[in-house]
């Protein structure tokens, strides 16, 4: 299990983004695997969905040592990213992080291997990759998504196409809360490469409710209200409720709510591997907030069915440019806006408009 605390600090002006003992994440999410590269880069995924895993946030060719060593001897919310990119530059070694930082070799060893996979497999085509290689990645952590960014030609989709023709899909396991004393009956589960078989039987069917995922500003315990209210609702009519989400602090998390609970990421692949399985009836995107809403229509593409408003209008409400072209064609009034960048480009607009101006991030 690896848990990591959500952090958002670069929302608050003047705010130190040093961590150390006291509290400053907003929320947090837990991950579960059968190794910690596993685990590790899912609660990476968790956290933030436009991150892909264990790898550097963006490209560099400076290297300032004195601020890489303060940035390891005093840590910030970016000192995982930071130590991804020192590995994959090869700037520094295991040891040398270790010196600075005092982060266990164990762990720092575990990173390393994500790092030299990634090195073995980047440039290559997705056919050349062995299955055994295939399944490595895998066991790692590597979603679809990831894998598909290191080869070449490929998508997303067709590493997905190509693993399952070659018989690469995950297992369902239980998660044991009675300790190995008695064999666990708990519909708590989740997914890993890591396994022979499944624990528990699959194509029963069922609504899936999409959760929210890690708590963050602007979106918090009322989507988890959202998400139990549905389930229950479901439960209430008779249909069978399967609740994905990865929050340990909220109810929706809590496997006497629903009849199955995934413990697992709220991507278009891990959604598209338990719908499969389970051969669902539809899945709910409208009670969990932006992550479940951003993956109407991945899924939508897919060919999931979704439940309740078509995910075309939802793309239409979500796409402020789409939303306002519609606005145009009704013929109603809408106000002036613009999409911007920069301060500057911000107060131009603002003072060719005239203020009161409502800004939204």
């Amino acid at each position: 299990v690896t848990k990591i605390p959500r952090w958002d600090l670069t929302k608050f002006l003047g705010v130190s983004t040093q961590i150390g003992s006291a509290m400053k994440s907003v929320g947090e999410v837990m991950a579960i695997g059968r190794t910690w590269e596993e685990s590790m880069q899912k609660a990476l995924r968790m956290v933030d969905p436009a991150i892909a895993g264990f790898e550097p946030k963006g490209p560099s060719t400076e290297w300032d040592m004195d601020k890489i060593k303060e940035e390891l001897e005093f840590p910030t919310d970016q000192r995982v990213y930071l130590i991804a990119q020192l590995l994959k530059a090869k700037i520094m070694t295991c040891e040398e992080i270790h010196e600075l930082s005092k982060i266990d070799m164990w762990f720092l060893r575990r990173l390393e291997n994500i790092t030299l996979f990634a090195d073995q497999i980047r440039g290559k085509k997705l056919l050349d990759l062995s299955t055994e290689d295939l399944m490595t990645a895998k066991k790692l952590g590597y979603s679809d998504k990831q894998l598909s960014v290191l080869m070449e030609g490929c998508n997303d989709d067709d590493v997905r196409i190509e693993r399952k023709a070659r018989g690469v899909t995950p297992f369902v396991k239980q998660i044991d809360t009675l300790a190995a004393e008695y064999p666990a009956q708990t519909n708590y589960l989740y997914l890993t490469y890591h396994g022979m078989e499944d624990d528990v039987e699959g194509g029963m069917g069922g609504t899936m409710v999409l959760g929210s995922g890690a708590y963050r500003i602007g979106s918090s315990v009322e989507f988890d209200w959202c998400g139990v209210s549905c389930v229950r609702a479901l439960r209430a009519l008779g249909y069978r409720s399967l609740m994905l989400n990865y929050n340990p602090e909220t109810v929706s998390t809590d496997y006497d709510e629903c009849d199955q609970l995934y413990f697992d990421e709220l991507s278009k692949e891990r959604v598209l591997d338990i719908y499969e399985r389970e051969n669902a009836d539809g899945v709910v995107v409208s009670v969990g907030g932006q992550i479940p809403n951003n993956l109407a229509m991945p899924l939508h593409n897919a060919g999931v069915k979704i439940m309740g408003t078509s995910p075309v209008m939802i793309d239409n409400a979500e796409d402020r440019r789409k939303f306002s072209d519609m606005i145009d064609e009704l013929g109603l009034q809408q106000p002036a806006w613009k999409m911007l960048s920069s301060p500057e480009s911000a107060l131009n607009f603002a003072n060719q408009v005239g203020y009161p101006v409502l800004v939204r991030p």
